[in-house]
Parts: C-alpha cells; sequence; structure tokens
C-alpha cells in the first residue's frame, strides 16, 4: 500500500515494492490478465477518501457516456469482421517495430522545413499584451508505415492537416511547452485553463496547443463527435494516429527551434500523456515530458469501459483470443514497448488517485517502466484535479531544477 502524495502538501513517497509484470518478457505477453480489474490500493484520511470517492463519481458517469457512444458509433465501423480480419493480418507488423525496442523503428523522422500557414487566432480567451496568438496550419507528409493502411489512411483528407495554437512573445523565448489534449477534448479554450497556459506564458514561455490527429478541424467527414475518427477505424488506425501524432509534433518542435527557441517540453492529459510518452521514446531533443493522467495501455483501458468491455470480450473470445492478442495489435502504441529517449531525472507522471477514466494503474506502470522517476498523486478523479496549485508548484520546482526556464 502506498501514502498518495501531494496530498495536504506532503512529499512524494510511492514506494510499490515490485513492478508489475516480468521485464524478461514482452510486456503484452507478461502483464496480468486481470490487470485492467487488479486493485491500486492507496492510503488515505477519511477525509481524502471521501474527496477521492465525490470525484470518482463524475468519472464513472461520464466513461459510461463515453463507452456508449464510442460502442455504439465508432466501434461498429472498425470491430466488425473485416476491421478484426485487419488487425489480425496486421499485428505482426506493429510488434515487429515493438520488439525492436528502439522507438526509431516505430515513429519516422519527417523531413526538415515543412511550409506552416500561421494567422492570428480568432477568440483566445487569453491574449497577451506582449506577444501574439497565433493559429498555426500545415499539410503533414506523414506516410502509415503499414502499407495495408495507407492509402485507406490518407483518404482522410482532413486528417491530413494538422493544426495547433502558438502563443508567443514579442521577444523571442528561450523556452517553449507543446501541451496535448486529451481524447474528445480538444477545445483550446478549455486547454487554456486545463495546462494554465497564462501562468506559464507570464513565466516567459511560448506555448503551443497540439490538435490530435481526428480531433478539432482533423475530424473526418459527418464525424459525430470530435475524436470519433480514432478509434472507429480499427486497432490499426489507432497505431497510425499515433505515430502520426508523434511526427506532426517533431515538425513543430522543428519550427520552433528554427524560430529560435532553445528548449521545447511537452505534457499531455490523458490520450495526451500516451502521446507525451511516447514522444519522449522518440524524440531525444526534448527537454522533459510530463504525461499526467496518462493511459499506457488501449487494450487493457477498453476493458474497463462498459458497455464497450463487453463486446471486446465477446469478439476476442469468440475467435478463441484473449486482451493478450488485443495488446499485441496496438503493440507500437504504448510507451511500455520502448525506452525513453531522456533519463529519469528529465521524467515527470502526475496521476488521480480517483481516476476512473485512466485508473492509476496505468500511471504506476509508466512510473515502473520509467525506472521511477518523479511523480505526483492528486485527490481528484480525470476530470476534476484537486489541489492543481500544488502539481504546478512541483511542475515549477521541476522547471527550475532542470535549468528550464525563460
Amino acid at each position: 500500500m502506498t501514502r498518495a502524495s501531494g496530498f495536504s502538501h506532503r512529499a512524494v513517497t510511492a514506494c510499490w515494492a515490485a513492478p508489475r509484470y516480468d521485464t524478461r518478457a514482452p510486456w503484452w505477453d507478461s502483464l496480468p490478465l486481470d490487470f485492467a480489474s487488479s486493485p491500486e490500493p492507496f492510503s488515505l484520511t477519511p477525509l481524502e477518501r471521501a474527496r477521492v470517492g465525490l470525484t470518482a463519481a463524475a468519472d464513472v458517469v461520464l466513461r459510461t457516456l463515453g463507452a456508449t457512444l464510442v460502442g455504439s458509433i465508432a466501434l461498429p465501423l472498425g470491430y466488425n469482421p473485416v476491421g478484426i480480419y485487419r488487425s489480425l493480418r496486421d499485428q505482426e507488423h506493429y510488434v515487429k517495430l515493438a520488439l525492436a525496442e528502439d522507438a526509431g523503428s516505430a515513429f519516422q523522422r519527417p523531413p526538415a522545413h515543412v511550409p506552416m500557414l500561421r494567422r492570428a487566432a480568432r477568440t483566445p480567451l487569453f491574449s497577451p499584451d506582449d506577444g501574439a496568438c497565433e493559429d498555426v496550419r500545415f499539410e503533414s507528409p506523414f506516410v502509415p508505415g503499414n502499407p495495408h493502411e495507407s492509402s485507406r489512411y490518407l483518404r482522410l483528407s482532413r486528417n491530413r492537416f494538422a493544426h495547433a495554437r502558438h502563443w508567443r512573445h514579442d521577444k523571442p523565448a528561450r523556452a517553449a511547452i507543446l501541451a496535448i489534449h486529451g481524447f474528445s477534448a480538444d477545445l483550446y479554450h478549455f486547454n487554456e485553463w486545463f495546462f494554465s497556459l497564462p501562468w506559464l506564458y507570464k513565466r516567459g514561455f511560448d506555448i503551443v496547443l497540439v490538435t490530435m490527429p481526428f480531433h478539432g478541424k482533423r475530424q473526418t467527414t459527418f464525424s459525430p463527435f470530435s475524436g470519433h475518427g480514432f478509434f472507429a477505424g480499427g486497432t490499426n488506425r489507432i497505431n497510425e494516429a499515433l505515430a502520426q501524432a508523434v511526427f506532426d509534433m517533431r515538425i513543430l518542435m522543428d519550427s520552433l527551434f528554427e524560430m529560435g527557441i532553445r528548449q521545447i517540453g511537452v505534457t499531455g492529459m490523458s490520450l495526451g500523456g500516451l502521446a507525451t510518452s511516447l514522444l519522449a521514446c522518440a524524440d531525444e531533443r526534448l527537454a522533459f515530458a510530463i504525461p499526467n493522467v496518462p493511459v499506457v495501455s488501449v487494450a487493457d483501458l477498453v476493458l474497463e469501459w462498459e458497455p464497450i468491455a463487453t463486446v471486446i470480450r465477446t469478439s476476442l473470445g469468440a475467435i478463441g483470443k484473449d486482451v493478450r492478442t488485443a495488446r499485441r495489435m496496438l503493440a507500437t502504441s504504448s510507451p511500455l514497448s520502448f525506452r525513453p529517449k531522456l533519463p529519469k531525472e528529465r521524467l515527470f507522471i502526475i496521476g488521480g488517485v480517483g481516476d476512473r477514466l485512466a485508473p492509476p494503474r496505468h500511471a504506476r506502470l509508466l512510473w515502473d517502466h520509467w525506472d521511477r522517476p518523479r511523480m505526483h498523486w492528486f485527490p481528484g478523479s480525470h476530470v476534476l484535479h484537486l489541489d492543481r496549485r500544488e502539481y504546478f508548484r512541483s511542475m515549477r520546482r521541476f522547471f527550475t531544477e532542470l535549468g528550464f526556464e525563460p
């Protein structure tokens, strides 16, 4: 049992005794089959337990709504017999990339000097007096590494154009932070608040809010909600979408370096936390990576999301498979498949004790895999981050220790 850190201004004291799986074998085979239902005990005071319970209840409601939407509108498109056949056919392609351990095999390096279109952003909540807020757009030269997926993926023309919003100082900043939203949570206004963008900007950092593939302006035609296309194409689509997210963020990094930025860090929430973790495995130029309430295994996550879980279990059981097959299909979509390019002193994980959308066992698993770097637990859920001020203080100390200053 671990004492949850971050509560009542306590220091980080997470200290689980042993890793959750045998690291001598691929994680997708050695991670316990019941990982999705395994407990993650915390030592909480009665008041902390009450706060966590209340916030967790909100997550359960949101999780059920999200699972119903994805299960009824997205899964039938990508997880029908044809979609499952494609995933089974191509799983060895992704497993081979994951077994290479070097993420360079799975995440291609983009070309240099990709042209970008910039224009003044419309109605940002935060408009700096000493800088500008600009919307950035460029055509992504990403091509899926899976030849079976390439033509289907590239036909989705709106997703081929990457989008971001950049708050930049008139006087060139020395440091910038990439911030990545969660699933279906791409609204710039929400993320301005969630990432405390004015606070970061006023400390002297440039900020870039990144739009993930198949979200916002990158949604597929007739998409019923932002992010629908991310899951609607099956497991191959998820793998390639995350590969494109990493690819496009590296293009943004190239652009920032060309503008004179010297240091770039990245942070992201939920699905954005997963993308943050993958970018840390792919690009050694990062000053730091801070995944916030991250997902590390999409295959295991969906087994906690009813009614999706029942559909997935039934589909796998019908072909004599279990969750290990789903993990193999999504092998390149997990940071557990690769070693980070950054030393653990530049890694920082934030988790919510009451999180029921990306449960704390995911953050703990990443913590183990990354050789137990700095970690901060807050007494809240996936969407209700209580004591945010405390983990922003922890981030500020982290920046200072790294010498990541404007």
